[in-house]
């Protein structure tokens, strides 16, 4: 059979024209079965100290890698989790899918990403391609998939989950942030300072997060006896909140205004700032969401907090149930917000 050096220069040349080192190669390497090197792999799976020895060196040796895919084929499962999401170079975006790929990464999964920005005839197309790498659970970010390719999920055993995104129609699990109460707290906030005179800014994006916010905002506001300037046009971006508060305060004298994503209010800050405006002495300003930048020195953001790690950890729950065998019954789930002070408000009056 040859010394260990033999075996090994043997596979070196044999390699010569391949890619990738194989159980195959490693069995040769260490003298053991191609079971051997499998069980070695295999947590809980019985192997000897001496066999798992010999191919764990084989295996260094020859820089051999466990081929996670081709393990996803034989069981009929991957430690894959996909993810659908769109405009994620937003930063509430990013953040999320940072702090759920490594959440995801310290569970041993892996997150599979599909960028929906262009996905013009609907996300179901990303949902039947993911479902062919065997996902053990798809995370939605953004847009809301048909009834039909939830039920195509549903039979493969793949759990759908719903981030920020609620539809009735969906049988699918859905974990969203309290924004109507979020919204609530930044009308009660900006009123409690005194503003009589109120704006609510969005954008174009008509996204269901953005709708309840900005309904629920002015169904309060109305409720004080103040009907709120409106203004929704163009992209989610720092520039869009620019524009609006040119536009706006152009031909309305405002005195607070509520912008559904602290990206539109950072851009509304530097707008109204650039038009005279002092904040918070003139106008006060709320947001919502609490991205890192809202916290700047330039812009100390008044702003609706939503908790990233509970989100994070409630999508992580959702998939940790349909792990652990229990994914019968639907997850709805809202979570609480708060408000974060910072100084872009006046006191209270």
């Amino acid at each position: 059979m040859g010394t260990s050096s033999d075996r090994e220069d043997h596979l070196k040349r044999d390699r010569a024209t391949r890619n990738f080192v194989t159980a195959e190669d490693v069995a040769k390497l260490a003298g053991v079965s191609r079971s051997a090197v499998s069980r070695t792999f295999t947590p809980g799976a019985s192997v000897s100290a001496d066999v798992r020895h010999r191919v764990q060196e084989a295996a260094k040796t020859l820089g051999y890698r466990v081929n996670r895919l081709a393990s996803s084929l034989i069981s009929d499962q991957s430690n894959l989790v996909g993810v659908v999401g769109a405009n994620l170079s937003l930063p509430f975006m990013a953040r999320q899918l940072d702090e759920l790929s490594r959440a995801l990464l310290r569970r041993g999964l892996q997150c599979l990403l599909l960028n929906a920005a262009e996905a013009e005839q609907g996300i179901a197309p990303l949902i039947e391609l993911i479902l062919e790498f065997r996902v053990r659970a798809i995370v939605v970010m953004s847009g809301s998939p048909p009834s039909s390719i939830i039920d195509e999920c549903v039979a493969n055993g793949v759990r759908v989950i719903l981030v920020n995104r609620q539809d009735d129609d969906i049988e699918a699990d859905t974990i969203i942030s309290d924004d109507i109460g979020g919204a609530h707290i930044a009308a009660r906030r900006l009123i409690a300072a005194g503003c009589r005179r109120i704006g609510v800014v969005g954008s174009g994006a008509r996204t269901p997060t953005q709708i309840r916010r900005r309904v629920a905002f002015m169904d309060c506001i109305r409720e004080a006896g103040i009907e709120p300037a409106v203004w929704a046009s163009g992209k989610t971006t720092y520039e869009t909140g620019s524009v609006a508060a040119r536009e706006l305060l152009a031909s309305q004298e405002l005195d607070g205004v509520f912008c559904v994503t602290d990206l539109l209010a950072l851009g509304f800050l530097d707008g109204a700032r650039g038009m005279g405006r002092r904040i918070p002495e003139d106008l006060s300003v709320v947001g919502f969401d609490d991205i890192p930048q809202s916290a700047w020195d330039p812009y100390r953001l008044t702003t609706v907090r939503q908790s990233m790690s509970d989100l994070t950890g409630s999508v992580l729950a959702a998939i940790d149930r349909e792990m652990q065998g229990k994914g019968t019954g639907l997850v709805h789930e809202v979570l609480p917000v708060e408000l974060v002070e910072r100084s872009t408000v006046r006191d209270p009056t």
